[in-house]
Order: C-alpha cells, then structure tokens, then sequence
C-alpha cells in the first residue's frame, strides 16, 4: 500500500471501511425531546469553557429513531444535551449519546466529534404514548414518556426547522498514541443542512432516569419538566468546522 492510498483511505479498516465521506443524509428521523430544570453548578460543570449556560438551566434529553440514513443504515440513539452559548451565538452542546450501531459511533467520534458508545435505546409508540427507553447492559437507565400527537405544530414548522438548523457543538477528544497527552483537543461546530419538516406535535411528557456508573444520564437530575416535542425530519449532516483549538 502506498502513501498515496493510505491517504485516499476514508476510514479504518483500510479493507472494509466503517464509514463512507459524509455527508450523510438522514431520511424520516424521528425525535422525542424532553427539557427539563436541572441544578444550574452542574450545567456549568458539564460545558466547556468557552461555552455559557443558556438562560433557564435547561437540559434536554432526547431518543432519535434513524429508519435510513445514508452510510450508517438503520439505528437508534439516545442522549444528553445542554442548551448553550458560544460567543454569544444560541446552540447545543452534545454531553453523553448511547446508540446501536457501529458505523455512526466509530464515524460520529473520529469526525464529528460526538460523545457516543454503545447502548440499546428505543423509541415507539405504545398504545397512545410515545415511549423513549435506554438500556447498558441489559440494565434500563432512561424511560421518557409523551402524550401522543396532543398538540400540532403544523402551523409552526418554519420555526421547527430554523431550530433544527441551529448550531450543534461537540468536544472532541483523541489521545496520542504514546500516552504523553492529547493529540486533538476542539470544540467542533456543524450546522444540518437541507432541511425538510415532516411534521411536530408538542404535548406533556415525563422523565425517569436511573444511576449507573458506566452510563450517566442520571448524573443530570430532572426536575421540572417545561417542554417536550415530537418530530418527523429529513436532513443533511455535512462536516464540521473547529470553533475552538485547546492546544494552539
């Protein structure tokens, strides 16, 4: 293999790689949002400098089921995420996601930066609730409930799709291969792209998070709980851009 090819190569492993280039296109990706009050120190323990809190000390937690998305197939994830401030600039910083495939969490780490591991989130509607659960380990971590299509927001989906094209920050982190440190340490920025609005339905919603060391989305406890949305999307996942270099 020459220089020339190995620096052509996508991904590892050079003969079957995990992942293609993006970008990635995601095809009626549906979403159960819940944001919730949660103690305002541990937001601020949990973001970044530069990053600020957001004014509410909000959390959201979120299930997102990916019937198709070009590169990764099909898949469900689950996670933490802060709403947050980068010079000022609204976006959300991604804290903790828990998926079942390897393409997106080998793709989304090494790229993107994205704080995934393996875990077996589901979300589906039983009966006439939308149910979001997560388990690590054959171990439930994370059960979030919605009344189902309640309230419509069909007449605001301009508004749902500006939002989503917001601006999403991850912290990447890859240590060098001699344990003397870190060889990339960035804020990396992307914004999704092309972006079509199916439909959305706000309505009440619960969260129940349970403690366990290895998965610690309980590590942000949920108080009040102030909103939740359902949502149906199609969109594009390009590269990212680097916001913020820790070691330049």
């Amino acid at each position: 293999m020459t220089r020339d090819e190995i620096l052509a190569a996508g991904s590892m492993p050079v003969a079957s790689p995990s992942y293609p280039r993006p970008p990635n296109r995601f095809i009626k990706r549906e979403y159960l949002i819940i944001y919730y009050e949660c103690d305002p120190q541990i937001i601020r323990q949990a973001l970044p400098e530069p990053l600020e809190p957001a004014p509410g000390n909000l959390v959201y937690y979120e299930w997102m089921k990916m019937p198709d998305s070009s590169g990764f197939g099909d898949y469900e994830e689950s996670g933490t995420g802060i709403p947050a401030l980068y010079k000022g600039e609204p976006c959300s910083f991604s804290v903790q996601m828990y998926l079942d495939d390897e393409p997106p969490i080998s793709g989304g780490r090494e790229i993107w930066g994205f704080p995934k591991k393996w875990g077996v989130p589901r979300l589906k509607v039983i009966k006439d609730t939308l149910t979001g659960t997560l388990f690590y380990d054959d171990i439930p971590v994370a059960i979030g409930t919605m009344t189902y299509k309640h309230r419509s927001l069909a007449d605001q989906l301009d508004k749902v799709r500006d939002g989503i094209g917001g601006l999403q920050i991850n912290l990447k982190l890859i240590p060098k291969a001699d344990g003397t440190g870190l060889d990339v340490a960035q804020l990396v920025g992307y914004n999704l792209t092309d972006i079509t609005v199916h439909g959305a339905w706000e309505g009440d919603a619960r969260l129940h998070l349970i403690p366990h060391v290895n998965c610690r989305v309980a590590d942000f406890p949920v108080g009040k709980v102030v909103r939740a949305r359902h949502q149906v999307v199609d969109f594009t996942l390009p590269y990212g851009r680097i916001l913020h270099d820790y070691l330049a």
